[in-house]
């Protein structure tokens, strides 16, 4: 990731809506897996601790985090965060069948093996243990965020579900994330596009919002995230799965 945007990423994931809503999915998610708070957790890419934060408060007691950035783990310890280390998501390290729960949102997407990669955690998975991840999602999408982010690729539900049952695991749920701001996402990057090939340079799209629409936006993809324990939506600017070992 590039260090001006990590900078960035670490001032606003407490509050940013995007970060906000996609905790709150998350945590939806583990409860309706039914997850139970003694079970053992790792969060693959953890940042600045954000979602362990949450999932302690909301009784889980059992949660390890791993980031390849120091500056990320620094982060998580000066919070008291203790139970995370320096560790590349490409080579866990961990034993065998350790984890009952991994989450991985917007992880793969950084890492250029990531068949291999998906091998590896698999394989810290328990038997029939949970795994949640979140990707960015559709090429078309692509954009100079992107690039800053260091992304190697996009998903789509076909891409994303034949990789997982490829490297072993259960696909239970496929569906896109972020449905309802898909279509001003869409008309922006491709606006950017078009200036691009006017050599006007751009740069990421995480931006410090005012205070009201960032709280707009968190109530907008929470009601959409209340949608999602009923249905699967049929495109978004993310896509999340939910899988078994």
């Amino acid at each position: 990731m590039d260090k001006y945007y990590e900078k960035k990423y670490h001032e606003l994931e407490e509050e940013n809506w995007w970060f906000v809503s996609r905790r709150d999915i998350i945590l939806k998610l583990i409860k309706n897996e039914g997850i139970k708070p003694t079970e053992k957790i790792l969060e693959i890419g953890c940042s600045g601790g954000p979602l362990i934060k949450l999932l302690t408060e909301e009784g889980y007691t059992n949660i390890s985090g791993i980031d390849i950035s120091q500056e990320a783990i620094d982060q998580c310890v000066a919070k008291g965060i203790d139970n995370v280390k320096v560790i590349d998501a490409s080579k866990t390290l961990f034993g065998n069948n350790e984890f009952d729960l991994l989450i991985a949102s917007d992880i793969l997407e950084h890492i250029k093996e990531d068949k291999s990669t998906l091998f590896d955690w698999i394989r810290v998975l328990k038997p029939n243990g949970t795994f949640i991840i979140f990707v960015p999602a559709f090429n078309f999408l692509w954009s100079e965020h992107d690039r800053v982010n260091k992304h190697y690729r996009r998903y789509d539900r076909v891409s994303l579900n034949k990789l997982l049952e490829e490297t072993g695991f259960i696909v239970k749920r496929v569906s896109y994330w972020n449905f309802l701001v898909f279509i001003p996402t869409y008309l922006v990057r491709t606006f950017e596009r078009f200036l691009l090939k006017q050599d006007i340079k751009s740069k990421d799209q995480l931006y410090k919002l005012n205070p009201i629409l960032n709280g707009l936006l968190i109530i907008l993809l929470k009601f959409e995230n209340i949608l999602l324990k009923y249905n699967n939506l049929p495109f978004g600017v993310s896509i999340f799965a939910v899988c078994k070992k």
